[in-house]
C-alpha cells in the first residue's frame, strides 16, 4: 500500500467495541469487496469493504473475517482468512499478505489465520456453537445497488446450509461504532487534509483563464500521488461557469473563460480516509463586486453552520436552523423577497430554489460516511459543511465545504489551514 502503516491498535480495540454489542453467542461475518471487472480482460482498482477495513487494517481482497467473542475454544474467537498466494501469483500480481503480516496489520494472531479456501472446514468448527449470526449489507441511505456483492452472494449461501440460524444486522451496528471517530482516525482524517491542502495551494497559482478543466484536475492528481494518496475520494467536480450549478457535474471538459468563478469539490483520500473540500476561486484572480458578495454570504452561512454542530443537536433541525441562516443571506442578495418567504410553505422552503442540497453529512471511511441521522450528535463525529448559492441565470455557482470535528469543548475545524476567505484566494492567485 502506499499509506504508511497503521498502528494495528486500531484495529483491535475496533474489534472491542464491537464485541459488547452482540447478543450472547453470537458470530459476526464480514467479507472483502470483490474486484469488479470493467470490460473483455479489465478490471476496476480494488477499494476494500469499510467494514471489513475497520476491524481488521487489511486491504486485500478475498478477505474473510469472522468474530465470535462467546466461543469456549479461544482460538475461534477470532480468525481471519487471506488469499493464498502462490509464485505465479507473485509474478503477476506481486506480493500478497503473509500470515505474520497480517498479524502485524490486524493485531490478530497468525495462529489465528487461515487461507480462504480453508473456510468451510475452520467454519463448520465455529457456526454450531453460534445462535446468531451477523452478516453485512449495504445499508446506506443513498446507496443504489445494481450488482450482488460477495457479502450478497455469502448470505444466500450461508440460508441455504445453515437454515436454523438467526441471522441478524451488522450494518446498524457498524454504523453506530464508525459514526464516532478515534483519535488514530481522526490523524489519518488530518492527512487527507493536509494532502488536499497542498492541492489546492498548487491549484491557486495555475488557474487562469484559457485553461481547461481537466489541466486542472491533472495537476490535482499529481500532488495527491506524490504524497502517498491512491487519488480523489470521489469524482472531482472542476466546474467553471455555468457548470457550477450542476451540483454533480463530473465532465470537467470545458475551457475556463475570464470572468468566471470555478468550483472546485475536490479531496484526497488516504489508506481509505477521505477528505471533502470544496473551494470557489475567480478564473482571473479577482472575484466581481457581485461575485464577491455571494461568495461572502456563503461563507457566512459555513461559519454560522459549523458552529451549529454540537452534541446534543439533531441531524433535521439542524438543517432546518441552516435554512433560516440561508434565508436571510439570500434576502440581503436581492434573491428572495422577505414578504414571500413570510408566507412559504414550511415543508417547500424558497431558500430550495437557490440551495436544494443538505449543508452537512458524516465524513469517513466513506466520503458520505455511515451514521444515523437519528442520533443526536456527539463528540468524535466528523462532518462536512457545504453551503451553496446556485444561480444558473447568472452562471455563478458558489460552494464552499470544510470538515469538522466534534469535541465536547468545542469544535474543531480540520481544514482552518486551508485558504477560503476571499481575500486570501485572491492573494495567493495574484502572487
Amino acid at each position: 500500500m502506499r499509506y504508511l502503516p497503521i498502528d494495528n491498535q486500531l484495529f483491535i480495540q475496533n474489534r472491542q467495541r464491537l464485541a459488547p454489542l452482540l447478543k450472547p453467542k453470537s458470530m459476526v461475518v464480514l467479507n472483502a469487496n470483490d474486484i469488479m471487472p470493467t470490460n473483455a480482460d479489465g478490471t476496476m482498482t480494488f477499494r476494500q469493504n469499510n467494514d471489513l477495513f475497520y476491524l481488521t487494517g487489511v486491504d486485500q481482497e478475498e478477505t474473510r473475517l469472522v468474530l465470535f467473542p462467546d466461543h469456549p475454544d479461544p482460538k475461534f474467537r477470532e480468525v481471519l482468512f487471506l488469499r493464498e498466494t502462490s509464485e505465479l501469483i507473485e509474478i503477476w500480481e506481486g506480493h500478497k499478505l503473509t500470515k505474520k503480516e497480517a498479524e502485524q496489520t490486524s493485531g490478530i494472531s497468525e495462529k489465528q489465520v487461515y487461507w480462504t479456501h480453508q473456510f468451510e472446514q475452520i467454519f463448520v468448527q465455529m457456526i454450531f456453537e453460534a445462535d446468531y449470526v451477523y452478516l453485512n449489507t449495504n445499508e446506506h441511505t443513498r446507496a443504489g445497488v445494481a450488482v450482488q456483492s460477495r457479502d450478497a452472494r455469502f448470505i444466500d449461501e450461508f440460508k441455504q446450509k445453515y437454515p436454523l440460524h438467526h441471522l441478524e444486522r451488522a450494518a446498524p451496528l457498524m454504523h453506530f461504532l464508525r459514526a464516532i471517530k478515534q483519535p488514530q482516525e481522526v490523524q489519518l482524517l488530518q492527512t487527507a487534509i493536509d494532502i488536499t491542502e497542498k492541492m489546492f495551494r498548487r491549484l491557486l497559482g495555475f488557474i487562469k483563464p484559457g485553461v481547461w478543466e481537466y489541466e486542472i484536475e491533472a495537476e490535482m492528481m499529481h500532488e495527491y500521488l506524490k504524497n502517498r494518496s491512491r487519488g480523489a475520494a470521489y469524482s472531482p467536480i472542476i466546474a467553471s461557469g455555468a457548470n457550477a450549478c450542476v451540483l454533480h457535474y463530473i465532465d470537467n471538459s470545458q475551457q475556463c473563460q475570464d470572468g468566471d468563478v470555478i468550483l472546485l469539490d475536490i479531496g484526497a483520500e488516504y489508506a481509505n480516509y477521505n477528505a471533502d473540500m470544496t473551494r470557489s476561486v475567480p478564473v482571473n484572480g479577482r472575484f466581481t463586486e457581485r461575485q464577491r458578495a455571494v461568495y461572502d454570504a456563503v461563507l457566512r452561512v459555513l461559519r454560522e453552520s459549523s458552529q451549529m454542530l454540537r452534541p446534543g443537536n439533531l441531524w433535521d433541525e439542524y438543517h432546518r436552523e441552516v435554512g433560516k441562516v440561508m434565508e436571510s443571506e439570500l434576502i440581503g442578495l436581492g434573491l428572495l423577497n422577505r414578504s414571500e418567504v413570510d408566507k412559504q410553505d414550511p415543508d417547500a422552503p424558497l431558500y430550495k430554489k437557490y440551495f436544494m442540497h443538505g449543508t452537512s453529512h458524516f465524513l469517513g471511511l466513506d466520503v458520505h460516511d455511515v451514521g444515523n441521522k437519528y442520533r443526536r450528535m456527539e463528540a468524535g463525529m466528523v462532518f462536512t459543511v457545504e453551503p451553496g448559492i446556485y444561480i444558473p441565470g447568472e452562471k455563478l455557482g458558489i460552494r464552499l465545504e470544510n470538515n469538522v470535528l466534534i469535541t465536547e469543548s468545542g469544535n474543531i475545524d480540520l481544514m482552518a489551514n486551508i485558504p477560503i476567505e476571499a481575500d486570501e484566494i485572491e492573494a495567493l492567485m495574484n502572487r
